[in-house]
């Protein structure tokens, strides 16, 4: 994640906020209290991403596979199947 891009979107979320809450409340205090939260509740959740992406890193570390690899092979229900499966199918319309 880019910093400035981040610090930005933020602020311009929370910009937008603000002047939702207050054209709704109609009150500077209530929608500056509104904002706060919103700010609180951002904050949180950036940085629960940014320790599910330390996690899964840590993760893809200790095992030598991306987490990618890793979830494609917890998915595969077919591990069994030979892979030359398919050519001695026979190919016509019967």
């Amino acid at each position: 994640m880019y910093a400035p891009r981040v610090f930005i979107s933020m602020t311009m979320v929370l910009l937008v906020f603000a002047v939702s809450a207050y054209f709704i409340s109609g009150s500077v205090s209530t929608a500056f209290i509104h904002t706060l939260i919103c700010a609180v509740i951002l904050q949180a959740g950036y940085f629960i991403g940014v320790l599910y992406l330390v996690r899964r890193e840590k993760q893809e570390r200790d095992t030598g596979q991306p987490a990618e690899a890793m979830v494609a092979k917890k998915d595969n229900r077919r591990d069994g199947l030979r892979a030359d499966t398919a050519p001695n199918v026979p190919a016509g319309d019967t």
